[in-house]
């Protein structure tokens, strides 16, 4: 019974979700609105962006679960599940950047996409989440990219 009733309300979820944009016209408006006046890069960094020593001066937040986050993380990073970052948006500071990465960026962007609509500037999406980070070199991305090319 319980599972004819949990696809039942999921049946539902989906049919009414239009309907649920529609009649709440103000997040419409601010969606239409964000999409229209952001810029492209305004809200993705790449490992390559930061130099080694300016990590520091970033807030970093690990969006995965607690049990990836206990098996590897950014050096420094703290652990907020991506869907639970915009409640507790009280505890992420508004005074300098907030770099939230995943495992590849796409659960990330999710939660920088909903603070940026909530009037967050600082906070960022970390292009490629740790596994992107990791390939370009981690903490020496940045150097790494400075090197000349080899020939």
């Amino acid at each position: 019974m319980s599972k004819i009733l949990s696809r039942l309300l999921l049946a539902i979820a989906f049919i009414s979700a239009p309907a649920l944009a529609s009649e709440n016209p103000e997040v419409a408006d601010a969606i239409e609105g964000y999409m229209d006046f952001t810029e492209y890069g305004s809200s993705i960094m790449l490992p390559e962006q930061i130099p080694a020593e300016d990590w520091q001066k970033i807030t970093v937040i690990d969006a995965r679960d607690a049990a990836q986050f206990a098996k590897e993380h950014i050096p420094g990073a703290i652990n907020i599940e991506w869907r639970k970052i915009p409640g507790r948006r009280a505890e992420i500071t508004t005074d300098h950047m907030v770099l939230i990465y995943c495992n590849t960026g796409s659960l990330s962007a999710q939660s920088v996409f909903a603070m940026r609509l909530m009037g967050w500037e600082n906070v960022k999406v970390l292009q490629d989440g740790i596994e992107g980070w990791k390939r370009k070199g981690g903490f020496e991305a940045n150097a790494r990219a400075m090197q000349p090319a080899e020939l």
